[in-house]
């Protein structure tokens, strides 16, 4: 069904995570920009870097707010005050590196601080290109995000092999979620509180799905 130019937009934060390295901006840079920066000319994410991109997902207009965060510790502080208001939260590791699979469980447990059960989480295996370095097998991968009632898929940045789909899958989880997005009345997003109740870091909890009108009446970013 293709979407009517009346349908209201939906609107969608996604957060990317993980350590440091892992490939979460090449990630979005192919995904929202179709490029690949090689790792020589690119540099790591200072804070939190922003995109937002448009697509139909299942004849419905989505507007995808995707926060990227920096993975290196001393910015933990910073970034965790952007899991309030998210959807979908995107784990990254790298299917080279053990330690960054080893950290997930830390990442996790974040998400247990942050973030309520409802929101739809996807696991990733980035740099799927280096296989012959791998070191992380799939199998122990795709067991982990099961146990860990995640998705799961592998990518590469730099091929663009599953990049697309992995956003796709996130949203349409989202979207079969209705929970986490409409509250049942025509051309309305609902007002949804993702963070579990407990507002995530000092400042309160930021709403999505709001109108601009409303977003600047409740003091907050309809992002």
């Amino acid at each position: 069904m293709a979407p009517t130019a009346s349908q209201p937009t939906i609107n969608v934060k996604l957060l990317l995570i993980g350590n440091s390295s892992v490939g979460k901006s090449s990630l979005l840079l192919r995904f929202s920009d179709e490029q690949w920066l090689p790792e020589d000319e690119s540099s790591a994410t200072i804070g939190v870097d922003f995109r937002v991109h448009k697509m139909e997902v299942k004849g419905k207009k989505v507007k995808l707010s995707i926060w990227d965060t920096a993975g290196q510790e001393r910015f933990r502080t910073i970034t965790s005050s952007y899991y309030r208001g998210a959807q979908g939260i995107i784990l990254v590791y790298d299917v080279t590196s053990r330690e960054s699979f080893d950290a997930l469980p830390r990442w996790y447990s974040e998400l247990e601080t942050y973030v309520s059960d409802s929101v739809v989480k996807i696991l990733v295996g980035n740099k799927l290109d280096k296989e012959f370095s791998r070191q992380v097998p799939s199998a122990e991968a795709a067991a982990f995000a099961e146990r860990m009632n995640s998705l799961f898929i592998e990518a590469s940045a730099k091929t663009a092999i599953n990049v697309k789909e992995t956003f796709q899958e996130v949203v349409e989880r989202i979207l079969d979620t209705p929970a986490l997005w409409d509250d049942g009345k025509p051309g309305q997003n609902k007002a949804q509180r993702t963070d579990g109740g407990r507002g995530g870091v000092p400042g309160g909890v930021q709403v999505v799905g709001l109108s601009d009108e409303q977003a600047e009446q409740n003091g907050t970013c309809s992002c």
